[in-house]
């Protein structure tokens, strides 16, 4: 509160938004690009979560260890790379890359477009108003006349398991900014962040025990994108135990090493433990009570990603629980700020399938690398999420390997690669490609995914000789027989 004990009041705007991550900044960019006075809130720092915890450190940090083990498969180069990777030198480009966790830049291109930054906490406190509490605890209430959009993201679960607290396990903040590379490294969990992490800290010093609750690595790919990358990781050191989760922790030194206690009655000494065990939406504080919604829950939202029951809240990115990833907050951003312009000048507002109003792809067409050694990267459905929905498919499978492109990319290349077909309109469904280099390929599988490009006209994109992207030709070869 003020001196005076009032809330202070300030200038309304067109558009209010809660969050000034990426998905924030893209939704004040598009407000501001169709003429709407916009305010963005952040209680942290403006480029949020990826920008300094996750996709920029983390893809510093794993981008030397894959262009070491990319060279390592060349002959004559290979002997020229066999020593360790300097570590002091890949954790500075890290903190570089994450502008040593200061915002100026980010704050400054905001403004640059026009956006004012309020910094603080925001919670509605009714409709199409929020509150700002100050880092001083003053308080001051901003009103949208159109608008508001939550997009405070996500935050890292820890499990409630004994000795939890005195345990300090880290979280995927402390993975990717850690300042040194502990001796020993436990990770709970066998998805995106779990393989990276571990891909990242074995290379630079660590001893990493992955430990996995069911069965395979990567479980919302298919099934070979986690073995390929559970062989690798095993060559390169990583002890991986499927099938066994925790169920407590001791840690009674405060520098000391951490003791891991297994359901299987085993333990695991440590000097770090990571859980990397899922997310949860930052609405605990954000006065979803004021319109009738759980604090602590997602917002669930229409394609246009206005948030259901209402006609002025949207939520936007990871808070919708639609597509956990950076690049697919930031499409939701792009359809909710035009979504937001259209209906403030009661402009027509398509909302149709693959309209200008509608995000579509979270549904159809969501792409996804996994910066491991080997690279595993996807795009809309796999085989198994394709038959649940009822489509009449069949799944194409060529090995990587066998592209003339592959043998001069890496001696010893393994790989694979998979398109789903939709056997009644001969359109693909899904891609997954998992091998050195094939991060870049994914593109023009999400092309083929989202423009639903009918094979007989995929069969006319002929892929330059020779690239690893003739794997297209083989896949639609083995399709035709």
């Amino acid at each position: 509160m003020t001196d005076a004990g009032k809330i202070s009041e300030g200038s309304p705007y067109d558009v209010v938004v809660i969050g000034g991550g990426p998905v924030g900044e893209n939704v004040a960019d598009r407000a501001r690009a169709a003429g709407l006075t916009t305010a963005v809130v952040e209680s942290e720092l403006v480029g949020g979560e990826c920008s300094y915890w996750a996709c920029m450190p983390s893809k510093a940090l794993l981008r030397p260890v894959v262009a070491r083990a990319d060279a390592r498969r060349v002959p004559g180069l290979s002997a020229a790379v066999r020593g360790p990777l300097d570590v002091g030198a890949v954790l500075a480009k890290r903190d570089e890359e994450t502008s040593h966790w200061k915002d100026d830049g980010q704050v400054a291109w905001l403004e640059s477009v026009g956006a004012d930054v309020h910094r603080g906490t925001g919670r509605l406190t009714g409709p199409r108003e929020v509150t700002v509490t100050a880092p001083d605890g003053t308080e001051h209430r901003l009103t949208a006349r159109h608008a508001v959009a939550v997009c405070t993201g996500t935050r890292a679960v820890v499990p409630a398991l004994p000795g939890i607290e005195e345990a300090r396990p880290w979280t995927s903040r402390e993975a990717t900014s850690a300042k040194e590379a502990p001796g020993r490294l436990v990770i709970v969990g066998g998805g995106v962040v779990g393989v990276e992490m571990a891909t990242a800290w074995q290379a630079l010093g660590s001893q990493v025990t992955l430990l996995i609750r069911g069965e395979g690595l990567l479980p919302k790919m298919e099934p070979f994108a986690g073995e390929l990358v559970a062989d690798a990781l095993a060559e390169a050191g990583v002890t991986i135990r499927t099938g066994v989760s925790v169920t407590a922790l001791h840690r009674p030194a405060p520098d000391g090493p951490v003791t891991v206690e297994l359901d299987d009655g085993d333990r695991v000494e440590a000097d770090e433990i990571l859980f990397a065990t899922g997310r949860a939406p930052r609405t605990d504080e954000l006065g979803l009570e004021t319109i009738g919604r759980e604090p602590g829950s997602w917002l669930p939202v229409d394609d246009s990603c206005l948030v259901e029951g209402t006609d002025w809240l949207y939520a936007v990115g990871d808070v919708n629980h639609r597509a956990l990833l950076t690049h697919q907050g930031k499409y939701q951003a792009r359809i909710a700020g035009a979504a937001i312009a259209a209906r403030a000048a009661n402009a027509p507002v398509d909302t149709a399938p693959w309209g200008a109003h509608a995000a579509t792809a979270d549904h159809a067409a969501v792409p996804q690398v996994v910066f491991t050694d080997p690279e595993a990267a996807s795009v809309g459905l796999t085989l198994a999420e394709a038959e649940r929905a009822g489509h009449r498919v069949r799944a194409v499978d060529y090995d990587l390997a066998s592209v003339a492109g592959s043998g001069l990319y890496a001696d010893g290349y393994r790989g694979r690669a998979r398109m789903i077909v939709d056997l009644d309109r001969e359109v693909l469904l899904g891609v997954t490609f998992v091998g050195p280099g094939i991060g870049e390929l994914l593109h023009s599988a999400t092309v083929a995914v989202a423009g639903q490009v009918p094979i007989a006209r995929l069969w006319h994109a002929v892929p330059a000789y020779p690239t690893i992207s003739e794997v297209w030709l083989r896949l639609l070869e083995t399709f035709r027989g």
